[in-house]
């Protein structure tokens, strides 16, 4: 099948899914991202994913084959938006499951996926022109730390973008579809680079988000429960039984004003750590 000239078919292993933003025009976006059957990392950038059809709701680490455009007003190299928003376009491949202590994500992430990052501030480096890397695979040398914030209310940008919601139907009535509900607390990693560098990155991931949700739910609505349980899973539980790698993305906004870090945490990839290399380091 021929495609538009601007338009190109791709093939992805979805890895980031971000929490969903009230968008003016798309009640709500999700940025998405992935690494190409070439190796390349790319984002896919809008996706109202909340009201797609629930055959198109693609999960994480599932290949799919997608039309997609060259974002036109984002200068990133790895922005592409798709070339039908609907995503009717799209197929679901196949998923990639975690058997065999996620040998196969391993390889495909790790070994024949993008560069992994270990210095951040080689990554700052490779952010600014001409290179402008906006997405990367990093590897924390250590965690120090994993900060919470309140925050109940969105910022006064995504208010407008609320405000100018058209959620009435023509008869008057409401519709039916409900804008998503606004995570009333931001979590942050807190790390070393290989060069003992700090850094305190916030983490925009659907899964950290959805975790929040759950774990307030089975507490009967007791917020600090349900914190305590996220910080468990993702401090006390990852960083000491997995090997945590941490999926980065730029923000537009910081990106083009180039900010001292314009990079927040979009994905967090965490395998279990493999027993038997740690007993071939006791020897």
């Amino acid at each position: 099948m021929s495609h538009p000239i601007n338009e190109e078919r791709k093939r992805v292993l979805i890895t980031v899914k971000a929490y969903p933003l009230p968008s003016r025009s798309y009640d709500e976006l999700v940025c998405t991202a992935g690494i190409t059957d070439e190796g390349e990392w790319i984002r896919i950038y809008p996706v109202p994913f909340r009201f797609l059809k629930d055959e198109g709701k693609y999960r994480k680490y599932q290949w799919v084959d997608i039309n997609l455009k060259k974002a036109k007003k984002d200068f990133r190299p790895e922005s592409f938006s798709p070339a039908d928003t609907s995503l009717e376009d799209m197929d679901i491949i196949e998923s990639v499951d975690t058997s065999k202590e996620w040998r196969k994500r391993k390889e495909l992430v790790l070994m024949q996926g993008p560069k992994v990052y270990t210095s951040m501030t080689k990554l700052i480096v490779d952010s600014q022109e001409p290179e402008n890397v906006s997405l990367a695979t990093f590897k924390p040398a250590k965690f120090t730390g994993f900060d919470i914030e309140e925050e109940r209310e969105w910022s006064e940008g995504l208010q407008k973008n609320l405000q100018q919601h058209d959620l009435f139907d023509e008869r008057g009535g409401k519709g039916d579809k409900d804008i998503v509900q606004k995570l009333p607390f931001k979590f942050f990693y807190k790390f070393e680079d290989e060069n003992g560098k700090p850094s305190r990155l916030m983490i925009e991931d659907w899964e950290i988000g959805a975790l929040y949700w759950n774990c307030l739910k089975r507490a009967d609505g007791d917020e600090q429960v349900a914190l305590h349980k996220v910080r468990e899973k993702y401090y006390d539980t990852f960083t000491n039984k997995n090997d945590v790698y941490l999926f980065l993305g730029t923000t537009l906004q910081y990106h083009r004003r180039r900010m001292n870090n314009p990079f927040v945490i979009i994905g967090v990839f965490y395998p279990p750590k493999n027993p038997r290399a740690n007993q071939k380091s006791l020897f």
